[in-house]
């Protein structure tokens, strides 16, 4: 028999409540290994909610999550999980090179790990720059040297691209090609629907709700529409027949 692979992420049955209002009601999705997941939705939709139940940070009411076959949150996760939130998390006092080495820190991780991460997100010249001279996509590079420490298995970024020029984006997909190329499972949030052509796999959120988990090819095909966002608009008009 076949052996079935593990997903980096399987969430069954998610029912998350914040301020007394249900934000997500009986989610359930996979984000399937050594793969680019895109996290599509509109502002609202639940996306950095459920990217925080993910990485184990967020309270929920019912149901499971389980990331690289481990309970969300588990200790053992800490260094095989890269999160890297929607506002950069950097320290603009220190240079580039402090704030990765404090993370190092953080995470137990060889302080020769520094160097590497560095050379991944392209900031090798600015190791010695003070990072609150740095431009906003470039702080958000650190932040994401920050989570590649250590090898993580699984990268979780929220909303990455917000705010960066097309070059900077196109730059920022490439490498999270590569990434997914070495086996790294990666679940990306936006908001630009024109993201979800470099995705492999893509969920699509609206009101705390799953509107769709396919592949770019399969929901196109499944709509008859020709680009991700009339794809996402059929569904809703699906949902409200």
């Amino acid at each position: 028999m076949a052996r079935t692979e593990l997903p980096a992420v399987a969430v069954e049955q998610l029912h998350v409540v914040r301020g007394g209002r249900v934000v997500i009601a009986g989610l359930s999705c996979t984000v399937r290994s050594g793969r680019i997941t895109g996290l599509l939705g509109p502002s609202g939709s639940g996306k950095s909610t459920l990217i925080r139940a993910i990485v184990g940070v967020q309270a929920v009411a019912g149901g499971a999550v389980r990331v690289l076959g481990e309970p969300a949150g588990s200790p053992v996760l800490r260094d095989r999980v890269g999160y890297v939130t929607q506002s950069p998390s950097v320290y603009p006092g220190l240079t580039v090179a402090e704030n990765v080495r404090f993370f190092a820190c953080v995470l137990g991780v060889s302080l020769q790990d520094v160097d590497r991460v560095l050379e991944v997100v392209d900031l090798a010249r600015y190791a010695d720059t003070m990072v609150g001279r740095l431009s906003g996509g470039e702080r958000s590079r650190v932040s994401l040297a920050s989570a590649l420490l250590g090898s993580p298995r699984l990268l979780v970024l929220d909303e990455p691209t917000v705010g960066l020029d097309p070059v900077l984006r196109v730059r920022l997909w490439d490498l999270f090609a590569a990434l997914a190329s070495e086996g790294i499972s990666l679940l990306v949030s936006s908001h630009v629907m024109d993201e979800a052509e470099r995705c492999d796999d893509l969920l699509l959120l609206r009101d705390g709700a799953l509107l769709a988990e396919d592949t770019p090819a399969g929901l196109l095909e499944r709509t008859g529409t020709d680009d991700v966002e009339a794809a996402f608009l059929a569904l809703i008009d699906e949902g409200a027949a």
